[in-house]
C-alpha cells in the first residue's frame, strides 16, 4: 500500500507535476501512451483500449489502482516571515518616523497577507469526489492524481481526463472543447473517454483518472493557446524581437505555472475560447489579471501632488525668509563682522532654519493620503467578507460605490435556486398553497408518494443542511427535488419507498429528455401485472390522460372538454404567475394480459390517469424586493438578464420590484433585442443600443453574447452626462465575457463555475442579491471615509503651515518645534487615517445618488468646513502666540536664544493646537453638513480608542516630554484652558453648519479626476496588452527603454504621415477624429497597417491608444501624473519631430535602426 501511495503521488503530486522520467518504470503504462490514448475519440479509443490493455480494468491494473481504492498522501509546507524594527533613541524624530513607516508597512503586509488568504481560498474551494482507501472523500481538484477513481454526477465540471469504469445514462456536454452542442452519451461499449473541462449533463458514474494538469485535454489546449499567442506576437512585432523573447518566456512560464495548478487550470481555455468577441488580443488578455486604474486613486494622486507642490513652495519661502532676515539683521542692521570663531554658531542657526523648513514641508505633504485609501479599502474588504463579499480586486470595492446600473442574473441571485412546489391541483381542488396531508384522500396520497419517489432519478435527493439553520440541500435535478420537497411538506418520507423499491427493482425507465419532455418508470406488481408512473410537462401528459382521480379518490373519465377547463382554470393562471406546471399520472397493466411491447413507448405512455398537477417555481428570495427598492432609491437601475422564458422573467421581475405595474419599461427576448440593435448588415450599432437600454428592464431568453453586448453598450453609451458604471452578476462559464467587461463583476460563490469566479472582481459567497447592496454601501463608505480624512487633514495642513510660516517670519522661530510638528503629523496622517477610514457604513449612504466618476473629492461644503475651522484655529493660535503670556501671566517664549530651555508659553500653544485637532477629528466625521457629529460614534471602537489614546499620549508628552519634545509641565488650570479652547471647535462647527453653502459663491471644489477618468479605461486601452504589477516592478528598466522607443516611433510615424501627405486618408469616414485633432495631438490616430505596440503602463494609454469617444477632448500629456512621478518624459514636441527626415539625418538613421 505504501508503495502505491508513493507512486500515485509521484505521478500526480500536489500540483500535478508528472515526474515522467523517474517513475515510468514502476508503471505498466507511460505518460506518452496515456496522452496518445486520450487524443482518440469514441470507437477509436475503444479499439485502442481493447487491443493494448484488454479493458478499462487493464489500465487500472497498470496504474496500480483498483477501481475502488487508491491512496495518495499530500503535504503542503507553508512559511511566514515577519520582522521588527526600531529602538528608541533620544531623538524623538526617529521615533515618529519609525512609527509612520511601521504603520504603513504593517498595513501593506496585512493587506498582502489577506489577499494571499483569499486567493488560496478561491483555489481550494473547488473539490471533487474520489474513492480512496475504499472511502468516498472530497479532495481539492489540485490533489487529484493519475489512477484516482473519481465519482462523476449530474452538474459536475470534470477536472481531469479519465476513462469510464461504470456509468448510468451518462451524458456529457463537450461543447467547451469540441463546439458540438448535442450532449454526448458515454458508455463502456461505445465511448468511454471523459475529458476535462466538460460538463456532466445527465446521469452518474465512476472514472479512472488518466491525465491531470497540463497533460489533460484542457491543459493541452491551454498550452497551445499560450504558444499561439506568442507566435502571433512574433509575427506582429518583429521590430521588438528581443523584448518579445523575454516576454514570451514570461507568458509561457506563467501559463505553465497556471496550468499546473489544477483548480486554476480547467477554466482558462474555456475563457479564452468563449472570449466573446473572438478578438485575438482578448484571448491573450484573458490570461492576464484585470488591472484598472482606480478613479479614486487618480483623483488622490492629483490632489496629493498639488498639495505637495504648495507645501514645497511654502517651506522654501520659509527657509529663504529666515536666512535673509538673520543675515540682514546680524550683518546689516547690527553691523557685526563675520568672525571665524562665530562660524559654528552661524551654521547652527542655518541648520535650525533648515529644520524648520523641512518641518513645514513634512506637515504640508499629506503622506497619509495613500495610507488612508489603503486602510479604508483593506478594512472594507475585511468587513465585506462578513457581508458575504469576497473581494478579489481592491478597486472593485470603491468602483461599486459609483455603480449606476446592475445587470443581474435571475436564477440563484434574485431567486433561491431551489425549485419549490407552491401550488397544486389535487382531488379536483386548486390549492394556492400546499394543503395539509389530511385534506387529501389516502389512496391519492399513496399514488402521489410512490409515483414521485420512484419516478424521480434516485440521484435526486434532499439532504440535511450543511450549517445549522440553513436550508436543506438539493442534490440532482432541481425539478425532481421540488417534487421530493412536496412529499416532505406532506409529512411523508420518499426514502422509505426507495428502500422498499431499490433502483435495481425498477422494471423499465424512460428517462427524461428534451424531446419527450416526460419521464416514466415501470414497476412490476407482485401479482405479475405492471404499473407505470409518468411525470412531465402538463400540456403533454394531460393529452395522454383518459381518466382523473376525483375528490373521493376514485378514477373518473377525463374528456377533452375537461382538459380545456383545467388548462383555462388551473394551468394558465399558474403559468401567468411564472410557475412551471408538472402533471403526475399513472397507468395499470393488469396481470392476465400479454406483456406490453416496452420499446414502443407511445403505446405504453398513453391512457393515463391524472393524479395531480403541481405548479413549481424558483421562489424569489424574501430579502430581494427590499434590496432592489434600496438600489432604486440610491439611484441604481436594476436589470434582469436571464435565459428563462419571458413570462417567467416578467413575473419574477414584478415580484422583485424591478417592474412596476403601469410604468413604461421594456421587456425583450434575446432575438428581439438583437433585431433592434443590429443594422441591415447585422452589425451592432451603438445608436440603436442607446435607444433601448435606458428603458430596458428585463432581457429574457438571452445568450451570453447578448449579456456581453448589453453591458458593453451601456458602458460605451454617451446618452447620459455621466458615464454609466455597470455591475454584472453571473454564475456560468458563459458569463465570463460579460463579467470581465463590466466595471465590477460579481460571481456566485456557491453556484458559480471557476471561469465565472476567475473573471469576476467580487465573489458573493452566499449567492444573494442583498450582498450586492452591501457592496454598494461599502463602496460609497470608502469614498466618504477618504473625504472625511481629507477634510480633517487639510484643516491641519492649512493651520500648521500658516502658523509655522508666519511664526518663523515674525519671531524667527517656528512656534511648533520640529518634533512637535512630527507628532502632529503622526496624529493627523497615520492615526487619523486609521480612525476616520474605519467608519462603518450606514443605511443613509443609500439615500443619495451615485457620485459619478468626475465628482470632486472635496465638495463645497467640505471646503467651507476646512476654511471655517482653519480660521478658528488660526485666531486661537495667534492670540495665544502674541498675547498668551499676558493672559496666563507667564514669561514670553518669543525671541528665545538658540539653546534656551522649553517655555510654558510655547507649550500651551502646542497643547491647545493638538487638542483643537483632536476635537476637530470628531467634527470631520460628517461631511455633508450634518449637525449631529456624535451620531454612531460608539459603533466605531477604533475611532474612540485612537482619540482617547492620542489624548493620553499628549498628556505624557507635555508633562514628561521635556527637552526632546520642547515641552515644559503645565498646571491644571492651563490644561483646562487648553481643553476648553479645543472643545470650542465643536461649538464653532455648529456655527459653520448653519451658514448655507449656496451663499458662499467664492468656494471652489477640489480634487477633480483627470480628464482620463471620464473615458473608460477599457476604451482607452482596448488593445493594450496588460501586465500585472509585480511584473511591472521587475521590468522597470526595460519598460522605460521601450516606452522611450515607442514614443519616438510614434513621432516618426507621424512624420512619415506628413511626408507622404496622408491627408486624404485622414479624412475618410472611418477615421473618426478630425484633421484638427490630428494636428494638435500627434499621437491621436496612427495608420491601422502599423502594428500597435503593447504599452506597459496605462499612463501611455492616455497618449497612444486611439480614442473611440471623440466627445471628450484628447488628454494632453501634462495631465500624465504617473509619468511625471516616475521621472519619464519622452514626448517629442510636434514641431521638433516635423523636421524632414532626409536619408542623412539622425532621425532617418534612428528610423532605420528601429
Amino acid at each position: 500500500m505504501g508503495d502505491m501511495a508513493n507512486n500515485s503521488v509521484a505521478y500526480g503530486g500536489v500540483k500535478n507535476s508528472l515526474k515522467e522520467a523517474n517513475h515510468d518504470g514502476d508503471f505498466g503504462i507511460t505518460l506518452a501512451e496515456l496522452r496518445a490514448l486520450m487524443e482518440l475519440r469514441s470507437t477509436d479509443a475503444l479499439r485502442k483500449i481493447q487491443e493494448s490493455y484488454g479493458d478499462v480494468y487493464g489500465i487500472c491494473a497498470r496504474l496500480k489502482t483498483s477501481p475502488n481504492e487508491v491512496c495518495g498522501d499530500v503535504s503542503v509546507g507553508e512559511e511566514e516571515g515577519e520582522g521588527e524594527t526600531g529602538w528608541i533613541e533620544g531623538a524623538a524624530i526617529l521615533l515618529s518616523v519609525v512609527c509612520v513607516v511601521l504603520v504603513t508597512a504593517f498595513n501593506d503586509w496585512s493587506k498582502e497577507k489577506q489577499f494571499r488568504g483569499l486567493q488560496s481560498r478561491i483555489e481550494q474551494e473547488q473539490k471533487f469526489t474520489v474513492i480512496r482507501g475504499g472511502q468516498v472523500i472530497q479532495i481539492p481538484v489540485a490533489d487529484i492524481t493519475v489512477g484516482d477513481i473519481a465519482q462523476v454526477k449530474y452538474g459536475d465540471l470534470l477536472p481531469a481526463d479519465g476513462i469510464l469504469i461504470q456509468g448510468n445514462d451518462l451524458k456529457i456536454d463537450e461543447s467547451s472543447l469540441t463546439g458540438e452542442s448535442d450532449h454526448v452519451k458515454k458508455s463502456l461499449d461505445k465511448d468511454p473517454l471523459l475529458l476535462s473541462g466538460t460538463h456532466v449533463m445527465e446521469g452518474s458514474g465512476r472514472m479512472v483518472v488518466t491525465a491531470v494538469g497540463i497533460n489533460s485535454q484542457t491543459g493541452i489546449i491551454f498550452t497551445l493557446l499560450g504558444a499561439g499567442g506568442e507566435e502571433e506576437e512574433k509575427k506582429d512585432e518583429k521590430k521588438k524581437e528581443k523584448k518579445n523573447k523575454k516576454q514570451d518566456g514570461a507568458i509561457e512560464n506563467r501559463n505553465k505555472a497556471k496550468a499546473q495548478d489544477g483548480a486554476a487550470m480547467e477554466m482558462q481555455p474555456l475563457k479564452s475560447e468563449e472570449g466573446g468577441d473572438g478578438d485575438e488580443k482578448d484571448k491573450k488578455k484573458a490570461n492576464l489579471p484585470k488591472k484598472e486604474k482606480s478613479v479614486l486613486q487618480g483623483k488622490l494622486t492629483k490632489l496629493a501632488v498639488q498639495i505637495g507642490k504648495a507645501g514645497l513652495l511654502m517651506s522654501a519661502i520659509t527657509v529663504i525668509i529666515l536666512v535673509l532676515y538673520f543675515v540682514i539683521d546680524t550683518f546689516w542692521v547690527q553691523k557685526r563682522p563675520w568672525l571665524a570663531e562665530c562660524t559654528p554658531i552661524y551654521i547652527q542657526y542655518f541648520v535650525k532654519f533648515f529644520i524648520i523648513g523641512v518641518t513645514v514641508l513634512v506637515v504640508a505633504v499629506p503622506e497619509g493620503l495613500p495610507l488612508a485609501v489603503t486602510i479604508s479599502l483593506a478594512y472594507s474588504v475585511k468587513k465585506m467578507m462578513k457581508d458575504n463579499n469576497l473581494v478579489r480586486h481592491l478597486d472593485a470595492c470603491e468602483t461599486m460605490g459609483n455603480a449606476t446600473a446592475i445587470c443581474s442574473d435571475k436564477t440563484g441571485t434574485l431567486t433561491m435556486n431551489r425549485m419549490t412546489v407552491v401550488q397544486a391541483y389535487i382531488n379536483e381542488k386548486h390549492y394556492k398553497k400546499i394543503p395539509e396531508p389530511e385534506a387529501i384522500p389516502p389512496n391519492i396520497l399513496s399514488y402521489l408518494v410512490t409515483g414521485i419517489s420512484v419516478n424521480c432519478a434516485y440521484t435526486s435527493k434532499i439532504l440535511p443542511p450543511e450549517k445549522e439553520g440553513g436550508l436543506p440541500r438539493h442534490v440532482g435535478n432541481k425539478t425532481e427535488c421540488a417534487l421530493l420537497g412536496l412529499l416532505l411538506d406532506l409529512k411523508r418520507d420518499y426514502q422509505d419507498v426507495r428502500n422498499e423499491i431499490p433502483e435495481e427493482a425498477l422494471y423499465k425507465v424512460y428517462t427524461f429528455n428534451s424531446v419527450r419532455k416526460s419521464m416514466s418508470t415501470v414497476l412490476k406488481n407482485p401479482d405479475g401485472g405492471y404499473r407505470i408512473f409518468s411525470k412531465g410537462a402538463s400540456e403533454i401528459i394531460l393529452k395522454k390522460c383518459f381518466k382523473i382521480l376525483s375528490a373521493n379518490g376514485e378514477a373518473k373519465v377525463f374528456r377533452p372538454r375537461d382538459r380545456d377547463d383545467i388548462v383555462k382554470t388551473v394551468i394558465e393562471p399558474m403559468a401567468s404567475e411564472g410557475l412551471r406546471t408538472i402533471c403526475l399520472a399513472f397507468r395499470d397493466f393488469p396481470a392476465g394480459e400479454p406483456e406490453p411491447e416496452w420499446d414502443n413507448e407511445n403505446d405504453i405512455v398513453t391512457g393515463l390517469t391524472c393524479i395531480a398537477v403541481v405548479g413549481i417555481e424558483d421562489p424569489v428570495r424574501p430579502e430581494v424586493p427590499d434590496a432592489i427598492k434600496k438600489c432604486q432609491r440610491a439611484g441604481i437601475t436594476v436589470r434582469m438578464v436571464t435565459g428563462d422564458n419571458i413570462n417567467t422573467a416578467r413575473a419574477i421581475a414584478t415580484k422583485c420590484g424591478i417592474l412596476h405595474p403601469g410604468e413604461d419599461f421594456l421587456c425583450l427576448e434575446g432575438k428581439d433585442f438583437n433585431r433592434r440593435i443590429r443594422n441591415e448588415k447585422g452589425e451592432i450599432e451603438q445608436e440603436r443600443i442607446d435607444k433601448i437600454w435606458p428603458k430596458l428592464r428585463v432581457l429574457a431568453r438571452s445568450s451570453p453574447t447578448d449579456k456581453h453586448t448589453l453591458v458593453k453598450g451601456i458602458i460605451d453609451s454617451t446618452v447620459s452626462e455621466q458615464r454609466q458604471v455597470v455591475a454584472v452578476t453571473g454564475d456560468g462559464t458563459n458569463d465570463g465575457p460579460a463579467l470581465k467587461k463590466a466595471d465590477v463583476g460579481f460571481a456566485m460563490g456557491i453556484a458559480g463555475t471557476d471561469v465565472a469566479k476567475e473573471a469576476s472582481d467580487i465573489i458573493l459567497t452566499d449567492d444573494n442579491f442583498t450582498s450586492i447592496v452591501k457592496a454598494v454601501m461599502w463602496g460609497r463608505n470608502v469614498y466618504d471615509s477618504i473625504s472625511k480624512f481629507l477634510q480633517f487633514q487639510l484643516t491641519v495642513n492649512v493651520v500648521a503651515v500658516i502658523v509655522a510660516f508666519t511664526g518663523a517670519c515674525i519671531t524667527q522661530d517656528s512656534p511648533l518645534k520640529a518634533v512637535q510638528m512630527l507628532w502632529v503629523n503622526l496624529i493627523m496622517d497615520t492615526l487619523a487615517s486609521l480612525a476616520l477610514a474605519t467608519e462603518p457604513p450606514t443605511e443613509s449612504l443609500l439615500l443619495r445618488k451615485p457620485y459619478g466618476r468626475n465628482k470632486p473629492l472635496i465638495s463645497r461644503t467640505m471646503m467651507k468646513n476646512i476654511l471655517g475651522h482653519a480660521f478658528y484655529q488660526l485666531v486661537v493660535v495667534f492670540t495665544l502666540l502674541f498675547a498668551g503670556e499676558k493672559f496666563f501671566d507667564i514669561d514670553s517664549g518669543r525671541n528665545a536664544p538658540l539653546h534656551a530651555p522649553p517655555s510654558e508659553h510655547y507649550t500651551i500653544v502646542f497643547n491647545t493646537f493638538v487638542l483643537m485637532q483632536l476635537f476637530n477629528e470628531i467634527n470631520a466625521r460628517k461631511i455633508h453638513g450634518e449637525r449631529n457629529v456624535f451620531e454612531g460614534i460608539f459603533n466605531n471602537a477604533i475611532f474612540c480608542t485612537i482619540v482617547l489614546g492620542t489624548f493620553v499620549v499628549q498628556i505624557i508628552i507635555v508633562q514628561f516630554g521635556g527637552k526632546p519634545f520642547s515641552c515644559s509641565e503645565l498646571s491644571i488650570e492651563q490644561w483646562l484652558w487648553s481643553i476648553f479652547l479645543g472643545m470650542g471647535t465643536l461649538l464653532w462647527g455648529q456655527l459653520i453648519s448653519t451658514i448655507p453653502t449656496s451663499r458662499l459663491k467664492f468656494l471652489k471644489e477640489a480634487g477633480h479626476g483627470t480628464q482620463k477618468e471620464e473615458i473608460p479605461e477599457e476604451e482607452l486601452a482596448e488593445d493594450v496588452e496588460e501586465i500585472d504589477h509585480a511584473e511591472r516592478e521587475l521590468r522597470r528598466g526595460q519598460i522605460l527603454w521601450f516606452r522611450g522607443l515607442n514614443r519616438i516611433q510614434t513621432q516618426i510615424r507621424v512624420v512619415n504621415a506628413f511626408r507622404s501627405s496622408l491627408y486624404e486618408g485622414l479624412e475618410k469616414p472611418e477615421s473618426r477624429s478630425s484633421i484638427h485633432n490630428f494636428m494638435t495631438h500627434p499621437e491621436f490616430r496612427i495608420e491601422d497597417s502599423e502594428p500597435h505596440i503593447p504599452l506597459i503602463d496605462d499612463t501611455d494609454a492616455e497618449d497612444d491608444a486611439p480614442t473611440k469617444r471623440n466627445s471628450s477632448p484628447p488628454p494632453s500629456p501634462n495631465k500624465n501624473n504617473n509619468a511625471v512621478d516616475s521621472g519619464i518624459y519622452l514626448t517629442i514636441e510636434m514641431n521638433k519631430s516635423a523636421t524632414s527626415s532626409s536619408p542623412g539625418s539622425p532621425l532617418h538613421s534612428l528610423e532605420t535602426s528601429l
